[in-house]
């Protein structure tokens, strides 16, 4: 049985410094659910307030309803699972996932009859008896969620647990975690500071900056739909056009910008002389013949970042406008052509534009 938990007005100080800023949030039964975020942003302190190894300085932490202040990690529904995985060396895989059921004075044919049953469920059915030393890094990781899965937690929470792996593996074990927590229809709390993890894993993602809950929602609308200019640069790659509203027709605006007018949307409604940011995804912009129609830019190519099925093409800043313009184009054997310094002409179609808020504009 799997059991929501709800963060109401959490707040957490140490001295002057404030790392966890009046965040309010409710995660569902069931939900696989992911904090993403950069280093000192404040995800990993609330993982800590959900399992209790502090208490907020301020507002609630709600596990099934019930107040969780002053109740120890050992006493609240939930299981914890560090970076490092923390198991034993000189105990077998059996032991290993059985140790939270010793310490509960659980009998000991019971407990290898349990283990025996996670094993399965992990898709080790063969290593009871392995030394962990013997194990590979994604048998490490599975093993170390059967152990939390043994006390029969109601909420799973992950603290960065893939970042030591290799990425064939991360990206293997993301399916592994999924599957899992589809099979045990437990609620996982995933802490992360890659957005692919996020993405792939998550019913929903928060994502965090200096302390507060920048944006809350399902992976594509997080990435889609950004509600600010921290969210589209952390969250995927992200093309930005600093300027000012010149007109606003209905729920699309013109942006005059260094690189001439642009066209984007505008939900947030943003009025004229508005100084403003205009988001476009590099796998947005597309080569076109020609420099007639809107929202076009005519670059040199600055240089090619080959990266097997696909590529990044990073075109020339504009004069006053920063960093370089990418896009990104599949492989379809035309890659090889594209050299340094020769010219293209890219287009992106004004839905595939947001209007945001310049930084510190947003909240």
């Amino acid at each position: 049985m799997s059991r929501d938990v709800t963060l109401d007005g959490v707040t957490m100080r140490f001295g002057d410094f404030t790392a966890v800023k009046n965040v309010s949030l409710e995660i569902r039964a069931g939900e696989f659910f992911s904090f993403l975020g950069p280093s000192g942003c404040g995800k990993t302190t609330i993982l800590r307030m959900v399992s209790g190894f502090m208490d907020p300085t301020a507002g609630r932490v709600l596990i099934g309803g019930q107040d969780m202040r002053g109740i120890g990690p050992n006493k609240r529904p939930t299981a914890l699972i560090f970076q490092n995985l923390a198991l034993f060396p000189m105990m077998t895989v059996a032991e290993n996932i059985a140790f939270g059921l010793e310490m509960r004075g659980v009998a000991r044919e019971a407990r290898r009859k349990r283990a025996q049953e996670l094993l399965e469920l992990i898709a080790l059915p063969d290593a009871a008896d392995k030394r962990i030393d013997e194990l590979s890094g994604g048998m490490k990781q599975r093993v170390a969620i059967a152990r939390a899965l043994a006390v029969e937690p109601q909420v799973m929470l992950l603290d960065e647990p893939l970042s030591a792996l290799d990425l064939k593996l991360r990206q293997h074990m993301r399916a592994e975690l999924r599957a899992i927590q589809r099979r045990t229809g437990l609620t996982f709390i995933y802490i992360t500071h890659d957005q692919g993890e996020a993405l792939t894993m998550s019913d929903r993602v928060g994502v965090m900056s200096r302390g507060q809950l920048e944006q809350v929602g399902a992976p594509a609308d997080i990435y889609d739909e950004p509600a600010s200019a921290f969210v589209a640069g952390f969250v995927g790659e992200n093309n930005v056009f600093p300027g000012t509203i010149a007109a606003v027709s209905g729920a699309e605006a013109r942006i005059d910008t260094v690189a001439g007018p642009l066209l984007a949307r505008n939900p947030r409604g943003f009025g004229v002389g508005a100084k403003v940011l205009v988001s476009v995804r590099p796998e947005r912009m597309k080569p076109v013949d020609g420099v007639e129609g809107p929202n076009r830019l005519s670059r040199p190519v600055d240089h090619v970042d080959f990266e097997g099925s696909f590529a990044n093409v990073f075109l020339k800043p504009i004069e006053g406008g920063g960093k370089p313009i990418l896009m990104q184009l599949s492989n379809d054997g035309c890659l090889a052509h594209i050299g340094e310094d020769s010219i293209f002409t890219v287009a992106f179609a004004p839905q595939d534009a947001l209007v945001l808020g310049a930084e510190g504009t947003d909240r």
